[in-house]
């Protein structure tokens, strides 16, 4: 029986200095020799508390134990009956807050690396060639997906190995979501992305890309004239929220959205190979301390700013961002001013972003989350000089959909009320990740796709006896 080693195996990443210049991914995945060392570290438990902590219920137990046995296509057939996404989750998944969280050995010694196996095993599946998946008997049965990003990738995939007639509707120019849009290169690669959308592509879901569902169709014209019997709304968090300070609406503020999109899907990481451009500046502020200001602060610093600040009101303690997405922007020549709160932007006479008038503040009493509350401290306000500034402070649900569909019932901030399986106030629609939860991980949207599918299948074959 092997030695359990008290590390988890390391995965080698490109070089700080060269990596902050390129694009190019940063993680560099494992190789089969590291996979079969950290799948040994795995104590195979009785009750394998990480797949309680995974949204899509991978049996991860089994998966590592056929990556240890070298049976490396086995273990990629088994992890996509549960994941359609494993190259996407492998990379972006909070792991260490889920699966990794639960890990056993995690008690005494650094956990499994299950994102580093999952990651591996899609990577290797990509290398070697696509395994066959077996389908369900196929079904006339149509049913409609709007939103291409993880959780209507999700629900689509699902729904296509039951055997249903599965139509994405994507209203930009490729499909993706936030996976396309909001994420990097140099943390998700479109080659990657573009694999797995093929896979999924590949079960026979048809995929319509540039169609606004609420502008160019309606839902109720997807079920009433188009005859799909069942629709699921995964259109996520897309409308980003601003401070309300003067200056904001100064040249050189940004959303990290539209800062993100630029670069991510519109190509300005390749400029002047694609047509749209990102100005940066000399001095970038990205507000927020999430996964999103850490991407739009990496960017920065790869889109050739001198100098990128993350301005935060709250401390280190209660960020948001992955550690890895922390520690990589360190690495990388990012700086992080703590506790300290915008709170104007000041311009120029030509109306361009010249400085960001900040307050220190002080943590008070935690709040009902658990976190402490930011308090102004008196007589503390200081500029910095900037010439961009990106905002990232939070994300608001997609409202087309919700306008222009009667019936369908929302929360006062705008997202689509659906109980646990995604059913929402309308019959035969679903909806699920970041449309009904507000602004989440990639994951849990995932989870989220996977459970809707499991109950529409159920809807429609009720639906079929009755």
């Amino acid at each position: 029986m092997p030695v359990i080693t008290a590390t988890k195996t390391p995965m080698s990443t490109m070089a700080a200095d060269e990596r902050a210049r390129t694009f190019d991914e940063v993680n560099l995945g494992y190789g089969a020799t590291k996979a079969l060392v950290e799948a040994d570290r795995c104590l195979q438990c009785q009750e394998p508390t990480c797949e309680g902590g995974c949204p899509v219920n991978v049996p991860i137990r089994e998966v590592i134990k056929l990556i240890s046995n070298s049976k490396f296509s086995d273990a990629i057939t088994l992890l996509k009956t549960a994941n359609s996404l494993p190259g996407v989750c492998g990379r972006v998944c909070p792991q260490e807050k889920q699966c990794e969280g639960e890990c056993h050995l995690g008690e005494r010694f650094r956990p499994v690396a299950i994102g580093y196996l999952e990651r591996f095993l899609a990577d290797w599946e990509r290398i070697n060639g696509a395994q066959e998946t077996v389908l369900g008997a196929h079904k006339e049965t149509k049913v409609a997906i709007v939103g291409s990003g993880p959780s209507g990738l999700t629900a689509a995939g699902d729904l296509a190995r039951m055997g249903y007639t599965v139509t994405v509707f994507e209203a930009l120019h490729e499909a993706g979501g936030v996976l396309r849009y909001g994420i990097p290169e140099f943390r998700l690669p479109k080659e990657i992305l573009n694999n797995e959308i093929d896979a999924i592509k590949a079960l026979g879901v048809e995929l319509r890309c540039n169609i606004i569902i609420g502008k160019t169709l309606t839902l109720d014209q997807l079920m009433n004239e188009m005859a799909y019997q069942a629709v699921f709304i995964g259109t996520g968090a897309g409308l980003p929220r601003f401070m309300n300070i003067p200056g904001e609406n100064l040249s050189g503020v940004y959303s990290a959205n539209e800062f993100l999109t630029r670069i991510n899907l519109m190509g300005a990481y390749r400029f002047p190979d694609y047509d749209t451009p990102v100005k940066t500046g000399r001095k970038v502020a990205v507000v927020g301390a999430g996964n999103t200001a850490m991407d739009a602060a990496r960017c920065a610093v790869r889109a050739g700013a001198e100098e990128v600040t993350v301005v935060y009101r709250r401390s280190q303690t209660e960020m948001t961002a992955r550690e890895e997405e922390y520690h990589h922007a360190i690495e990388e020549g990012v700086k992080f001013r703590w506790l300290t709160n915008p709170t104007a932007v000041l311009g120029d006479e030509s109306g361009w972003v010249k400085g960001l008038e900040c307050q220190q503040m002080e943590l008070g009493e935690p709040g009902p989350d658990g976190r402490r509350s930011p308090v102004a401290v008196e007589g503390s306000s200081f500029v910095l000089e900037i010439n961009t500034m990106i905002l990232s402070i939070g994300n608001s649900p997609n409202p087309l959909v919700p306008r222009t569909t009667p019936g369908l019932k929302t929360t006062r901030w705008g997202g689509v009320i659906a109980d646990d399986d995604g059913l929402t106030s309308r019959e035969g629609v679903y909806a699920g990740g970041d449309i009904v939860t507000g602004a989440a991980t990639v994951i849990l949207a995932a989870g989220a796709g996977k459970r809707a599918a499991a109950a529409i299948h159920e809807y429609l074959e009720g639906k079929k006896k009755s």
